[in-house]
């Protein structure tokens, strides 16, 4: 059986085998798509309706699509009067920035007078952002424009190197451009997946610097573009520490549904600002928008604007801007620990798993600890997740299944096949109880031989061999069987362990392998119930035998020798020593007293008062130089219906002990239905005739 050491040492390999594993999965990159599925999912169910109205958003959806068309016969792309309907609406509005996320690269097909009165209706509206966007191969320009020379912050050294660059930029028309509060790249870039999560808040062209659309709004409430202040993991803008991923993206946080976000149509707000012109009542009244921050952008599915974001399916891409300005807002950031603390968190997590469940050891353990370390980290991930941490869950929770299942399956490679051994080693010994206590707890167990103290259990039938020789093998079979079956299952359920059958006899004991605090009180009750079931079934035997079965049984408590014994091809989970050898002789002593069940004085000293006891007397037996006293065990309500004879008994006792045979015999010959007195009284009688010189008490058994 593996001792607690080997058990250590297992233990301590699987693990480091599975950090290793777990340590090569992070480096690898294994599992990154499933990781951020796994965040998206997340996402969806956890986004509610946090935050408030800061942010709304002005939609151009097919519905507004239509109602220009049928109103004003204007197709898409529409002329810019209606985007300056909707700037000066914002004017009144007091809105505090106004952002579109619409680029207006080409000139308007209505005239130039078209892109200046829009950019009139924008100085209007000076705290506005004017979309512009940033490629490495595709853009119309690869400077930046002249006329824009006041527009761009210039990009310190300390910043080019934590701010990306890029060759290629489209700017909006000179006009719409020269009237812009500031000017914003709208282009972002996915991940692997193709799925928009993150974006850099600051971007760099030609040495200027481009803030990304919620850093350009939040720029117009001091009036001017800030400079960032990097740190190694995030970056401060007027006040508010935003934190960074590894690349130096900003996580966008998407914890509102897309349908719970403040939308408003364009054509209704065109409406609106047309009705105000006129002196009548607008669809949307302008201080409903009063110190928002709004974001025109395009959702109709024909305008090629839409996105897939975390939040599900396909979205327009001003819900990813949108969400990003709202997390800046509400400081509701996503924080992204280092890869050293994924790396780090994965091993020890895939080490635990394969150490705990390797500790466990039960195939019970196994199955719960291989439940447990696949919610550990699911547990841990959504938590942080609820807390703003986008801490792994996809490869940690691989390692540490993949721990525990390794740990698992070592368990029961090297501890299943032990615990299969003891099963099938002690099947016959002990009960299905006892055996999985000592399959739970094999440390229990030591093979070989060791000395315990220990009760034993010796039992035989009155007149077997002759009652055998008056039935067939068959029935005598049978016999035996139902027997032995009775006795052996009361034995084994006081926890006792059967060492063997001789014929009809019956030899266990207590206390081993298990432990058994109270053994001799088990021992003692199992003899009693043993006599008690024997007389219920008397009458069913006298039926197949034609006599009374009666059973002897001689119990003692001592030291022995227990372990497997026997050959290296053969043993027996059996015992040695003189305390057994006691045990087996006060069987057949019984025999002497006319009594069926006795026990020694060293296992009466521990029964405390569980039973009633009367003592039969000291006796010297074969084999053994020192008396022992003896005694019958008995429950405590047969010793109250037997109480005058016990105590008469135990008077005419001590007189033997004294040697007043005499008075003794008389108080013996007064019990003529108590066995042990008759047989005491037969021995009175001799002693009287042949008085022994010196006297001790002592009845010398001169046969087994």
């Amino acid at each position: 059986m593996a001792s607690r050491k080997q058990r250590y040492t297992r233990a301590t390999v699987i693990g480091l085998s599975v950090m290793v594993f777990a340590l090569a999965v992070v480096l690898g990159g294994a599992f990154e798509g499933a990781e951020l599925a796994s965040w998206d999912w997340r996402t969806q169910m956890f986004a509610g309706s946090v935050g408030g109205d800061e942010v709304i958003i002005i939609e151009v959806s097919e519905s507004d699509l239509e109602f220009v068309e049928d109103e004003f016969a204007q197709s898409w792309p529409w002329p810019r009067v209606f985007y300056g309907a909707i700037t000066d609406f914002m004017a009144r509005a007091d809105v505090s920035s106004l952002t579109f996320d619409v680029l207006f690269i080409d000139p308007s097909r209505a005239g130039v007078w078209d892109d200046e009165d829009f950019a009139e209706a924008l100085r209007s509206q000076e705290r506005n952002v004017m979309a512009v966007a940033l490629g490495t191969e595709s853009g119309r320009s690869d400077q930046w424009p002249d006329v824009l020379h006041d527009r761009g912050v210039p990009v310190t050294e300390e910043l080019r190197a934590r701010v990306r660059s890029f060759a290629r930029a489209s700017f909006p028309q000179e006009e719409i451009a020269a009237a812009s509060g500031i000017l914003s790249n709208v282009v972002i870039a996915s991940d692997r997946d193709g799925v928009y999560r993150r974006a850099q808040p600051y971007y760099r062209f030609d040495d200027r610097m481009l803030p990304a659309p919620a850093i350009a709004a939040l720029s117009l409430e001091t009036g001017a573009l800030q400079l960032p202040v990097f740190s190694r993991r995030s970056l401060s803008f007027s006040g508010i520490d935003i934190p960074l991923d590894a690349d130096g993206n900003m996580v966008v946080r998407f914890d509102r549904r897309t349908q719970d976000r403040t939308r408003l149509s364009a054509a209704a707000v065109i409406q609106s600002e047309l009705l105000l012109r006129e002196g009548d009542e607008p669809v949307i009244a302008p201080e409903e928008l009063a110190g928002a921050h709004v974001i025109v952008g395009l959702t109709a599915p024909g305008l090629f604007d839409q996105r897939p974001l975390p939040i599900g399916g396909q979205t327009s891409g001003v819900e990813f801007h949108a969400a990003m300005l709202e997390n800046i807002l509400n400081r509701s950031f996503v924080r992204v620990p280092p890869a050293t603390f994924t790396a780090v968190y994965a091993v020890l997590l895939g080490g635990a798993a394969a150490v705990a469940t390797t500790l466990g050891a039960t195939a019970l353990w196994s199955v719960i600890a291989l439940v447990l370390w696949t919610i550990v980290p699911v547990a841990v991930s959504l938590a942080a997740f609820l807390s703003g941490v986008w801490i792994p869950v996809v490869v940690p929770l691989t390692v540490s299944f993949v721990g525990a299942l390794a740990a698992g399956g070592a368990n029961y490679a090297t501890e299943g096949k032990e615990r299969r051994f003891i099963r099938n080693a002690f099947s016959q010994y002990l009960s299905p109880a006892v055996i999985e206590r000592l399959v739970a707890d094999p440390d229990r167990l030591k093979l070989g031989g060791e000395r315990r103290e220990i009760t034993i259990f010796f039992s035989d039938l009155q007149g077997f061999t002759s009652l055998s020789e008056g039935l067939t093998p068959d029935a005598l079979t049978a016999l035996l069987n139902d027997y032995l079956s009775e006795m052996t299952d009361i034995i084994q359920g006081e926890g006792g362990t059967v060492d063997k059958y001789e014929g009809d006899a019956i030899i266990a004991f207590w206390n081993a392998p298990m432990d058994i605090p109270d053994h001799p009180v088990c021992g003692v009750r199992a003899a009693l119930r043993c006599q008690e079931r024997l007389a219920e079934l008397r009458p069913v035997f006298r039926e197949r035998t034609g006599t009374d079965l009666l059973m002897r049984i001689g119990m003692n408590t001592g030291a022995a020798i227990v372990g497997n014994l026997g050959s290296r091809t053969r043993f027996d989970y059996t015992m040695l020593g003189d305390a057994v050898n006691l045990g087996a002789r006060l069987e057949g002593v019984n025999k002497q007293f006319g009594t069926y069940t006795m026990i020694s004085e060293m296992t009466a000293r521990q029964l405390r008062d569980e039973f009633a006891l009367r003592e039969l007397g000291r006796v010297g037996v074969v084999g053994r130089a020192e008396a022992v006293r003896i005694f019958q065990p008995m429950r405590h309500e047969v010793y109250e219906n037997g109480r005058t004879v016990y105590e008469t008994f135990a008077r005419a006792l001590q007189a033997y002990y004294a040697g007043d045979f005499e008075d003794a015999a008389k108080l013996f010959a007064s019990l003529p239905d108590d066995p042990p007195a008759v047989s005491y009284s037969r021995r009175c009688e001799a002693l009287m005739n042949d008085p022994p010189e010196p006297w001790n008490g002592v009845w010398v058994m001169d046969s087994k």
